[in-house]
């Protein structure tokens, strides 16, 4: 469909739509923010619009809408070119790589994001699999299960006192990582991120160094990096083989800035201490990827920073950065910063202006 056409009562009205795909989340997770944010507002309306199969937003579909609470839907640069009334795709989280930025922001659409929560959920996680395969959980519990108690079992744990704690980013979740490090008696912290400044890592008690740096000396490497062209691949095998044998390498970011294949060998040959994995190459994975077999590598299935707290507030976030929308201002966290200064969506801010 090349044209849209809106009627006087869809032109008075501010449409939100939810992308299908939230499924059973949609009661468990969103329901109660639509009801207490959503609800109350005049002219105001929400609906799940029509599933496709290949998970890849229409824009036919989409432009019907003020602004989308986007889960895991595709938004390519196919569906954005020649939007006319959407403004706003807000993600309920930090994660924006199905979302082409630049389509957006040349089409006048916000990317809004949910940093606050997520940046402390996300590394409390990050810590719990650094204390999981730091003290050999998965092989302790697996003993333990099978009834072996200690008969036979020569695992020993590591402490994290004076040992060095590395980020691959050190953004809104690996800033939180280092703040929450600070007493727990690590013997250095030290990042890899070319867009931070020398100032902030100092705030942080960081210590800047390049990303070699980062995947050889650290005892415990973390993922806090968006997957991007650049990023993807980021940690292959070269990056692998830097790594100390005693080391251990934990993301919770995106499955795809690490090179899985080469992961799994390196940890199949003890060529590294351990892994602890929320993400995946593919979600969710095969139920034979070989990484499932192995003692020494902690998986969770993209879920161990959902907390009952962060449910809860990510929700507001998402809902509140719509809310500006209706209101004719910017999202209270959006990642194409470009697009608020142009003359075009100053002007379809105002012209969709509810509140």
């Amino acid at each position: 469909m090349d044209g849209l056409p809106f009627s006087m009562a869809d032109n008075n009205t501010f449409r939100v739509g939810l992308t299908p795909d939230w499924g059973d989340r949609l009661e468990t997770t969103l329901r109660p923010g639509l009801k207490e944010v959503f609800d109350p507002v005049p002219n105001l309306e929400f609906e799940v619009f029509e599933r496709h199969d290949d998970m890849t937003a229409r824009r036919d579909v989409i432009d019907k809408y003020d602004a989308i609470v986007a889960a895991g839907y595709y938004f390519p640069k196919e569906s954005l070119n020649g939007l006319k009334r959407l403004k706003c795709l807000a993600r309920w989280g930090v994660g924006y790589d199905r979302i082409d930025p630049a389509a957006c922001t040349a089409n006048d659409v916000f990317i809004a994001i949910t940093p606050t929560m997520i940046r402390r959920t996300v590394s409390e996680a990050q810590l719990a699999l650094i204390f999981a395969v730091a003290k050999n959980i998965r092989r302790l519990d697996k003993s333990t299960r099978e009834g072996r108690w200690d008969k036979g079992l020569k695992v020993q744990s590591v402490c994290i006192v004076n040992r060095t704690l590395g980020s691959i980013g050190l953004g809104n979740i690996g800033g939180e990582l280092f703040r929450m490090a600070q007493g727990m008696h690590f013997g250095r912290l030290i990042a890899h991120d070319p867009y931070c400044s020398e100032e902030r890592a100092k705030e942080l008690g960081v210590e800047l160094v390049d990303f070699d740096t980062v995947m050889s000396e650290s005892d415990f490497v973390c993922i806090n990096t968006p997957l991007t062209d650049s990023t993807r691949g980021l940690v292959d095998r070269r990056a692998l083989s830097l790594m100390k044998p005693s080391a251990y390498l934990i993301n919770t970011s995106r499955g795809p800035v690490v090179d899985e294949k080469a992961l799994t060998e390196f940890l199949q040959e003890e060529r590294i201490a351990g892994a602890g994995l929320d993400v995946f190459e593919k979600e969710p994975p095969e139920p034979d990827n070989p990484l499932f077999e192995l003692d020494n590598c902690v998986v969770t299935p993209h879920k161990i920073a959902l907390t009952e707290e962060g449910v809860k507030y990510n929700t507001l976030e998402c809902l509140n950065n719509i809310m500006q929308i209706y209101r004719g201002e910017a999202p209270l966290h959006y990642v194409n910063r470009e697009v608020a200064d142009k003359p075009s969506m100053q002007a379809k801010l105002l012209e969709g202006k509810k509140g």
